[in-house]
């Protein structure tokens, strides 16, 4: 089935990228620049695994997301909390409705490009604070873009019921070089070691039992 990946350049979308890429006939991958602090750093690695893959990328840019809307994940946003994923603070940097915004532009793209499916790596860690990643939404996206395309896109959400320690492990056995993903939410120069996403890394290749390759800022970062 050939299939279109939507593709932030953390570690989950780019282990579904090299799923798909095994499962499926991979059309290629899209990226969205919409103005959070470790959009940057994110593009840069996404940018990384479709080089050696060979696929088509296409980068969106949607600046109104950085203009409007309220999160301090976003530029115009405070400052990015620390502490656990799973924290209350850390309902401070949803992006609302931002899955729904990407979801529909990728499955315009990904019809346009002759594609049947898109995958997007949503997971069961992210459910806590995301009610744009549950599966009650996604089934709900999901009906939407088959009903509203002529080629009846699916959407593929293979890691919907899976942690993100599973989604590390299915990585390893792919051959993901995760040193080329990007998690840290402040968009450094090298991950703090100290907010959400950093810890919930971290965590991840600990519950795996694999080797973190990260490279986490001194002298408080892990």
């Amino acid at each position: 089935m050939k299939t279109f990946v939507l593709l932030s350049g953390g570690m989950d979308s780019v282990t579904a990228l090299h799923w798909a890429a095994q499962e499926h006939e991979l059309s290629g991958a899209v990226s969205f620049d919409y103005g959070s602090k470790h959009n940057e750093r994110e593009l840069e690695q996404a940018r990384w695994h479709v080089a050696r893959l060979g696929i088509r990328h296409e980068v969106v840019h949607l600046p109104f997301v950085n203009d409007l809307f309220a999160s301090d994940l976003l530029k115009s946003g405070g400052e990015v909390p620390e502490g656990h994923y799973a924290d209350e603070n850390m309902k401070r940097t949803v992006v609302p409705f931002r899955n729904g915004i990407m979801l529909a532009i990728a499955c315009g793209l990904a019809e346009s490009a002759g594609a049947e499916a898109l995958v997007i790596a949503a997971h069961a860690g992210d459910h806590t604070i995301y009610p744009d990643c549950r599966e009650a939404f996604m089934q709900a996206m999901a009906s939407a873009m088959r009903e509203g395309t002529y080629a009846r896109i699916e959407l593929l959400r293979p890691f919907i019921a899976m942690d993100k320690a599973g989604i590390t492990k299915l990585g390893g056995a792919l051959g993901v070089d995760f040193s080329h993903t990007w998690s840290c939410y402040k968009g450094g120069t090298k991950h703090c070691g100290r907010c959400g996403t950093c810890v919930e890394r971290h965590e991840a290749f600990q519950l795996a039992g694999m080797p973190d390759p990260t490279d986490y800022a001194p002298p408080a970062g892990l």
